[in-house]
């Protein structure tokens, strides 16, 4: 019998951690199909046994695996750790949360009780995040608060490896993790006894618009999602803004920039910071910059840059928001060269998909293209004199009745 439990737990180890052939071939003798089928630790049901793994078998147990999964905290936001810089409504109750996503990156957020919270109840709850290089003090905390004002379990989450959230190489991009964050902010939620699974959505703000949208292409589990300021993150830095912006030798000249960046990460060992969007030059040469912002704008600045500048370096400045203080990761970029957000969008029917945009938002065209591309039923709100930023905080232009309006038909 003890033999018997030792296989069953070098298949287990097998199963979970992707051991080799030649690991599998040390067990004294073949393993079998049946012994394969008694040490599947995880059914489709969640409810199947987790078999003990010897130590000598794996370094990671199933049981390890499992905790690693399950890990999160859930703790009160002290008032000294409460630096968010939009208007507080202290009826709100707010607590400071972290959970795992699938890759193991810890997600820092801020979980909103709805007004009026009282135990024994289920709510809707809604996962939130953006913009690109913001953090969950700023705008998505602002509508995290909003909507659990009018009766939702919200969480305002930072993307791996920006703000709060965990990750050893900092202030880095990726359109696959940060897709990825909105189904483990999903995870979440939905292990709260006062959340109903069957009415959890999204809410995807400027450049995590994207990921929200792509992580509600696969998973199911969200039944309505919204964006507001849509930011395509894969085609603003792929092609730099407005379709094609780049042409094809501009589109190299920033290729062989980020392979130099690759090299120099190599060679010395550091990381280096840089622009997401990455100019180029009337003679080719890609741009390189280590902040997005200098401390006084130029006179002669456009007025997208004075917008931006005004939300990040003025009313809403937060020390660790990449647009506030600092610049991404030199190597950022890479992964949206490669990969589609939003590819899929038709796929979301027959879920539903709200796009909110100003009429006078240089980024109006990302949702009215993706509304487009999505089908049904859709709806585009185009807010009357709305700039992309007025979207991110202005109260008096935000459309938060219909985007409640939206949600309570659909959750």
């Amino acid at each position: 019998m003890r033999e018997k439990q030792k296989r069953l737990a070098l298949v287990a180890a097998i199963l979970l951690t992707g051991l080799s052939a030649i690991t599998i071939s040390e067990a004294a003798s073949p393993v079998t199909t049946a012994e394969v089928a008694t040490a599947t630790v995880i059914s489709t049901t969640g409810t199947a046994p987790i078999i003990p793994v010897a130590p000598t078998a794996s370094k990671t147990s199933a049981k390890e695996v499992i905790s690693h999964m399950q890990k999160t905290s859930i703790i009160p936001l002290a008032p000294e750790q409460d630096t968010r810089v939009f208007k507080k409504d202290t009826s709100i109750i707010v607590k400071n949360v972290r959970f795992t996503d699938r890759y193991g990156y810890e997600i820092a957020g801020h979980l909103y009780l709805p007004k009026h919270f009282k135990e024994g109840h289920t709510y809707g709850a809604i996962a939130v995040s953006g913009p690109f290089g913001a953090v969950k003090e700023q705008s998505s905390g602002l509508y995290a608060q909003e909507l659990a004002k009018h009766g939702y379990v919200t969480i305002a989450f930072d993307p791996a490896m920006t703000g709060e959230s965990g990750g050893e190489v900092r202030d880095m991009a990726s359109p696959d993790i940060f897709t990825e964050d909105y189904s483990a902010a999903v995870d979440f939620l939905g292990s709260l006894d006062f959340v109903d699974r069957n009415r959890i959505g999204a809410l995807g703000i400027c450049g995590l618009s994207g990921p929200a949208i792509t992580a509600a292409v696969n998973d199911t589990r969200i039944k309505a999602i919204a964006t507001t300021a849509m930011y395509d993150m894969s085609e603003s830095i792929r092609d730099h803004y407005k379709g094609d912006y780049y042409t094809k030798d501009q589109r190299e000249a920033v290729k062989q920039y980020l392979a130099n960046m690759r090299w120099q990460r190599v060679d010395t060992g550091k990381e280096a910071r840089g622009l997401h969007e990455v100019p180029v030059t009337t003679d080719g040469q890609a741009v390189y910059a280590d902040t997005l912002f200098p401390d006084v704008l130029p006179a002669n600045a456009d007025s997208v840059t004075k917008e931006f500048f005004n939300y990040y370096r003025g009313r809403a400045y937060h020390p660790r928001a990449i647009n506030s203080a600092t610049a991404w990761n030199v190597l950022a970029p890479y992964g949206f060269f490669n990969f589609a957000l939003g590819e899929h969008i038709e796929e979301i029917s027959p879920r539903p998909i709200l796009f909110i945009t100003g009429d006078k938002a240089h980024s109006r065209y990302f949702s009215e293209e993706a509304y487009a591309k999505a089908a049904g039923p859709k709806e585009l709100i185009v807010v009357p004199n709305a700039t992309h930023t007025d979207l991110y905080d202005q109260i008096d232009k935000i459309p938060f009745d219909r985007l409640i309006a939206f949600y309570d038909r659909n959750l």
